[in-house]
């Protein structure tokens, strides 16, 4: 009886390999291509959610200063937790001072908007407020917020959303502007206002 051989001097050492081993290359290459694509759309998916959720917050809050007067923030990093309160008493809810609480319509959503779990932050810079995802959120362009993006009165903002800025993914700002709020003066003449109500 005779034993088979692993190979034969005519068909050499590899020839029985080079099927298996093209085969795993072949399904190796394209699991690289779809962890790559998961991943970018993956990015692509946190960039559009983050747009979406600011274009949002910009038309609620540009809503409540028409409706209420948005005065001021009460710290550098607000966190936004308070759009979906119906009514409270007093002249603040969360950690904005509006000068006509009374007509407050909330709620203005069922939930206020996250992102990766991270509720979404109001910053009170020099040249304005401006809403960001919150601290730790890691951004499509891998930067992560707090650490990489740092938020405080000093920072550029609007530098930071242009084009290969740290809140900037492939042209889209993940940042935005809140034009809202009152000016020095108005604050002046509305306090007083009240004085004057109240004598």
């Amino acid at each position: 009886m005779k034993k088979g051989l692993l190979f034969t001097p005519s068909r050499g050492l590899m020839s029985g390999y080079i099927t298996p081993v093209l085969t795993v290359g072949l399904f190796v290459f394209l699991f690289g291509i779809s962890i790559f694509s998961l991943i970018y759309k993956s990015n692509a998916n946190t960039a559009a959610m983050i747009e979406k959720d600011l274009h949002q917050f910009v038309d609620i809050f540009k809503q409540i200063d028409k409706d209420c007067k948005i005065l001021n923030f009460d710290y550098t990093l607000n966190r936004i937790n308070f759009l979906n309160v119906k009514s409270f008493s007093g002249s603040e809810v969360g950690a904005i001072n509006l000068a006509f609480p009374q007509h407050w319509k909330g709620p203005y959503v069922a939930d206020n908007p996250t992102i990766q779990g991270e509720e979404y932050l109001i910053v009170v810079t020099h040249k304005g407020y401006f809403v960001v995802p919150g601290t730790g959120v890691r951004l499509p362009n891998g930067k992560i917020v707090g650490r990489d993006v740092v938020l405080n009165k000093d920072a550029d903002i609007e530098a930071m959303m242009k084009i290969g800025g740290v809140l900037n993914y492939k042209g889209t700002p993940l940042a935005a502007k809140l034009d809202v709020g009152s000016t020095v003066a108005e604050r002046v003449l509305r306090e007083h206002m009240i004085t004057l109500d109240e004598e």
